[in-house]
């Protein structure tokens, strides 16, 4: 025959529950071990242990009187800790609501004026390329700065070309940013954020 299965802890400690609420009495250490030994099968070995367990959860009560220690639990008290713990619950649950919902305004709110529109894509395109390109001339300008006069003087005009064509973008995207504050009334400080636009993009000199 095989060897029959003992209790689980969880198994020992809702049987102690049990006993407790069953009796609604008040017990020392031997009588427990003893009873529920004899009335719910837990072992008296383990009884002191699933007892400690319940007492440091809060489930069984315990007082000292004289030299004796006595051990209680009463269902209402039960009814009680659950109702409590329903309304901390509760009020936790509240507070996440509200805080998801804080949460949620301030997102819609942060995107009002950030949508993505085809302008703004094709500007922060040509921004960037037109800054590649300032940066590679201002690069060149640098590396020819001590050659001889013929080729200063050629780079001097490439870079006068380049230049002009820099700055025909430039005022392109100033006359966008103009046509956007007059449009949607934004501040400019809000456009080159959104936009990416530096903020001592300028024309070149």
């Amino acid at each position: 025959m095989s060897k029959k299965k003992g209790l689980s802890a969880d198994e020992k400690r809702k049987r102690m529950m049990e006993f407790f609420y069953e009796k609604k009495d008040f017990f020392q250490l031997k009588e427990l071990e003893r009873m529920c030994q004899k009335e719910k099968g837990i072992t008296s070995m383990s009884v002191k242990e699933i007892l400690t367990s319940l007492v440091d959860d809060g489930m069984v009560d315990t007082e000292k009187i004289g030299t004796s220690v006595y051990f209680w639990a009463f269902p209402s008290k039960a009814s009680q800790n659950r109702k409590r713990k329903l309304a901390d619950l509760t009020e936790k649950l509240n507070e996440l609501e509200n805080k998801k919902k804080s949460l949620t305004d301030a997102k819609m709110k942060a995107m009002i004026g950030k949508e993505e529109t085809d302008a703004r894509t094709e500007l922060l395109v040509e921004l960037s390329r037109k800054q590649e390109e300032k940066a590679a001339l201002l690069a060149e300008i640098a590396r020819y700065k001590e050659c001889d006069p013929e080729v200063i003087e050629q780079v001097k005009a490439e870079s006068q070309t380049a230049k002009e064509a820099a700055n025909r973008w430039t005022d392109n995207v100033f006359s966008i940013k103009s046509w956007i504050k007059t449009k949607f009334a934004f501040e400019e400080e809000v456009i080159d954020k959104q936009f990416e636009i530096p903020a001592d993009f300028d024309y070149l000199e």
